[in-house]
């Protein structure tokens, strides 16, 4: 059963065209890692941001106010609270889709940990981060990468993995015709039994 989503189309070595899409089945497991990643981030940003907001701070302040460890303000809460929810609707999705999302909202946050990191202590730091909202901005963008990348991008991937047989189409028919002649060699002994 593929995947609904609309695909992505690229050109493998073969010249033959790959949909990104129709080649990672709806029920595939590596699916279950995008979304429960997908979920599990959504959900800590999602309290974060409620918490934030519960607090009744400032939308710009940039005092010393914290929720969790971290510091916050009405801005940092809102965002939070968003990118938790597009979180969601990617678990909800799934797929390609999740995974996708999973590993540009980390390229985001690792990127967003940088440019904060410059703006502390300065008059620019709108967010209110400290130096601690720097880290969990790393840590939650490498885990998002992590999530979005899991079983997709690696140089040893199982043959069985949909995107190795999307990127070596020719040894993946091939391993798949030696498959389909074990279980006819397989079942032509037993049709000779019951026969």
């Amino acid at each position: 059963m593929a995947s609904t989503h609309p695909s992505q189309a690229t050109q493998n070595p073969s010249g033959l065209h790959v949909a990104l899409d129709e080649h990672l089945p709806v029920d595939h497991r590596l699916n279950q890692v995008y979304r429960y990643g997908a979920g599990l981030m959504g959900l800590i940003l999602l309290a974060f941001g409620i918490l934030g907001l519960t607090h009744n701070l400032g939308f710009f302040d940039t005092g010393n106010d914290t929720v969790a460890g971290l510091n916050t303000n009405g801005a940092l809460s809102v965002l939070s609270i968003c990118v938790g929810l597009l979180l969601f609707v990617g678990m909800v999705i799934g797929g390609n889709f999740a995974s996708t999302l999973n590993m540009v909202l980390g390229i985001l946050f690792i990127l967003s940990g940088f440019v904060n990191l410059g703006l502390l202590d300065t008059g620019a730091n709108f967010l209110n981060f400290r130096i601690q909202n720097v880290l969990f901005s790393f840590v939650v963008g490498i885990m998002l990468m992590w999530f979005g990348m899991y079983g997709r991008v690696s140089s040893t991937l199982p043959h069985d993995n949909p995107y190795w047989k999307a990127r070596h189409p020719d040894e993946a028919a091939t391993e798949e015709q030696a498959r389909v002649e074990r279980m006819r060699a397989r079942q032509l002994p037993e049709a000779g039994r019951q026969g």
